[in-house]
């Protein structure tokens, strides 16, 4: 915790630098230059995405992490998530020429990386996640800084292969859509804190009300976060991005699954399509799964 303190007081403004060397130098930006066209119609890019939390001076602020609540019209509903998604291929082809313009996010990385400025697939997945957390949050691609690639993920329940872009983005105001329940901020210190750790069990409903069973007979490491909003859990995918980044950048690790307490939500059935399938869940909240 002492590693991210330092940059909530005074120093805030190098933690981009910091980031972007600590992330920079696994050189994963050059795996992903020129990935096959069908490994790229099947990818999904999320923007890992940090700002200043209050949005006010860079010496009283601290930073957080911004993640979107999924709505209960997606799947995965109730989820913390990153923004993004999968490639619209004509439409991400072409924003990707744009990345090519001085003062693009992509350019100026370029310029302190040193990579080419032809960079195939990098362009086209930064382009797509650019897009996506602009539809999903409304947030402004030219606010928007690079600071590099983080290992990809595989989906465990879901055939995706994730691509982590990481960036930090100006403090500026943002707008969930239909897909996004809510955006919630989670301060670094927090996610620092090995207090907040906790294995979640997941239960599932598959035979009416009152009949929960495992939905694996095992247990998951999460994050819990508790604001004004209620109660979330990060856990998943979306977990094991930011437990990348953590390590990488302060060196923290959270403590073994096996001494965590134990935490509990029920996962019906919109959980892996949405409410779109089921009219009489519509009005299904996140909250009510704990």
């Amino acid at each position: 915790m002492d590693n991210t303190r330092k940059f909530e007081t005074g120093r805030l403004a190098d933690l981009p630098r910091r980031i972007r060397d600590s992330v920079g130098d696994l050189g994963l930006q050059e795996e992903i230059i020129d990935l096959p066209a069908d490994e790229l119609k099947k990818a999904s890019v999320v923007l890992v995405t940090l700002s200043q939390c209050n949005g006010g001076n860079t010496n009283d602020g601290h930073a957080c992490l911004i993640l979107n609540k999924r709505s209960s019209q997606v799947r995965q509903s109730g989820d913390l998530c990153y923004p993004g998604g999968g490639l619209s291929w004509r439409k991400d082809r072409f924003l990707a020429r744009l990345l090519d313009l001085p003062g693009s996010p992509l350019r100026r990385w370029q310029r302190k990386r040193r990579l080419p400025s032809k960079s195939g697939s990098l362009r086209l997945l930064l382009a797509a996640g650019l897009r996506e957390a602009w539809e999903e949050m409304r947030l402004n691609p030219l606010r928007f800084e690079f600071l590099g690639v983080l290992p990809k993920q595989h989906l465990v329940m879901f055939d995706r292969v994730i691509y982590p872009m990481v960036g930090w983005v100006a403090p500026h105001r943002l707008t969930p859509n239909w897909e996004v329940d809510r955006i919630v901020p989670i301060a670094l210190h927090k996610l620092l804190d090995p207090r907040h750790y906790h294995r979640f069990r997941p239960t599932f409903n598959s035979r009416g009300p009152g009949n929960r069973q495992p939905l694996r007979y095992e247990d998951f490491p999460c994050f819990v976060h508790q604001d004004d909003g209620g109660r979330e859990m990060l856990w998943g995918a979306t977990y094991r991005i930011t437990q990348h980044l953590l390590k990488l950048v302060f060196d923290f690790s959270p403590p073994h699954i096996e001494s965590l307490p134990l935490a509990q939500r029920h996962l019906d059935e919109t959980y892996l399509n949405g409410t779109r399938g089921h009219p009489q869940a519509a009005d299904r909240r996140g909250q009510a799964d704990w």
